[in-house]
């Protein structure tokens, strides 16, 4: 009886967590589908480079607080939540203004190097959405480390839920796009999301009068690491998009986008137990020691490759027609590259939980190192292979780089916590009859 808690909550979250990052994929899948014909491969690529560059500038501001934000509030007593999140929130403005003025200083220089000259007005009415986005996220990281996700899971819905709707129509009555139209369309979504992210936290955002300087030192000091991780493990992911722009095209870019979007559907396993994961594990470490850690990720990664691996085989086999269907015959060139992608896909599991379990507890800096040394490492590949070899020379970087720091990832967890990556595969065998038996046997006897 003591697991049923326990249980309950990996379940309802699982389940919650799952549909969210399914929803995610498949309204940005679905969009990608309608924007890849109605948009020609000039201006898809546009839009590839544009996605790229605000991902990354998103990022900046929730490696500096999501996580510390959930490892703080989900490892404290509740008296210290209130000066926690206004710490969060002062971190939060002073990166926003930093970020903006990036935004202002370098959109007509990504507008030269990428011959996108709408590019800059793109960026310029992005600065909208990062401000609505950055109170959003304060407000889900707050949810998440109350260990509830209802919220960000509505959030993500009618956020993508409303470009998504947008596109279709567009596409359904024939209306001319232009990109700008789907920069103002973000504006809107971006706004509703912060208000429905604001309603399901208000009962947990408690403010204090005063600014801590003891928690926005302590905040910044754990979330400049787990920054620099997630800036580095994203660069990584759009490096060779953003090369393939400069050193060949935009329309490069788009084609290679057009295999990265495809293999974002294996994300959707990862995403889920990645997030349940981390809150978890923190407490974990307070708790049971590395023992239970250990044992986290170990079954977390086997978990997640039982669920990925038969997926990628069926994309492998079948990349020619899942490219055609979904893009039609002019991105032709996108299959040679759907198979390589997909093979780096099979790592994805074990990186995700190495730097989730590491950031949790508490080594971020361990994690940083080897996130911006395979960044690097890709960035390297990518800038020599694309000239020698052409678009090929991207998924190939992106191979290379991503075995090297599996290697180095494997060899850290094994020294720390003990991971031993054997076992992920026996618990990755163990899932099948576990769920036949668990889930898939008692549905038939009701039935």
């Amino acid at each position: 009886m003591e697991n049923k808690p326990k249980d309950q909550y990996w379940i309802k979250s699982g389940f919650i967590n799952i549909l969210q990052n399914f929803s995610g994929v498949f309204f940005g899948f679905a969009g990608f589908y309608v924007l890849v014909r109605l948009l020609t491969k000039h201006d898809f690529g546009v839009w590839t480079l544009f996605i790229s560059t605000t991902t990354i500038l998103e990022a900046i501001r929730s490696g500096l607080l999501q996580n510390a934000l959930v490892k703080y509030i989900s490892s404290t007593d509740r008296k210290e939540h209130p000066e926690i999140i206004t710490a969060s929130f002062a971190i939060s403005g002073i990166v926003s203004v930093f970020c903006i003025t990036t935004i202002i200083l370098i959109a007509p220089y990504l507008s030269r190097i990428w011959d996108s000259p709408q590019l800059v007005s793109l960026l310029y009415f992005y600065i909208a959405i990062y401000l609505f986005s950055g109170m959003q996220a304060q407000f889900n990281g707050v949810e998440q480390a109350n260990l509830r996700f209802n919220g960000i899971f509505i959030t993500t819905i009618i956020r993508q839920g409303t470009f998504f709707a947008y596109v279709l129509a567009c596409f359904v009555f024939s209306i001319h796009v232009e990109l700008i139209y789907l920069v103002w369309v973000q504006i809107l979504s971006a706004l509703l999301g912060m208000l429905i992210a604001y309603n399901f936290a208000k009962d947990n955002l408690v403010l204090s009068r005063n600014v801590s300087k003891m928690w926005v030192n302590k905040l910044f000091g754990y979330g400049k690491y787990a920054f620099g991780t997630l800036i580095s493990s994203l660069l990584s992911g759009t490096i060779d998009q953003m090369m393939l722009g400069a050193l060949l095209s935009p329309a490069a870019s788009g084609a290679f986008n057009i295999a990265v979007r495809v293999t974002n559907l294996i994300d959707i396993p990862g995403n889920a137990v990645a997030t349940i994961v981390f809150p978890q594990s923190a407490k974990r470490m307070e708790s049971e020691g590395p023992g239970a850690i250990k044992y986290l990720y170990e079954k977390s990664v086997g978990t997640t490759l039982a669920l990925v691996v038969p997926v990628v085989l069926f994309l492998y086999i079948f990349s020619g027609t899942v490219i055609h269907l979904i893009a039609g015959e002019k991105y032709n060139d996108s299959i040679p590259l759907l198979q390589i992608t997909l093979l780096y896909c099979l790592l994805g599991p074990f990186g995700r939980l190495f730097g989730n379990i590491l950031d949790s507890i508490g080594k971020t800096k361990v994690t940083f190192l080897v996130v911006i040394g395979s960044a690097t490492l890709n960035l390297v590949l990518n800038y020599f292979l694309i000239r020698s070899i052409g678009v090929m020379g991207a998924a190939y970087a992106t191979l290379i780089s991503s075995i090297a720091g599996f290697i180095v990832a494997q060899v850290i967890l094994r020294r720390t916590i003990g991971v031993n990556i054997l076992n992920t595969f026996v618990y990755m065998f163990q899932f099948y009859p576990e769920f036949l038996d668990k889930h898939l046997k008692p549905m038939l006897k009701m039935k």
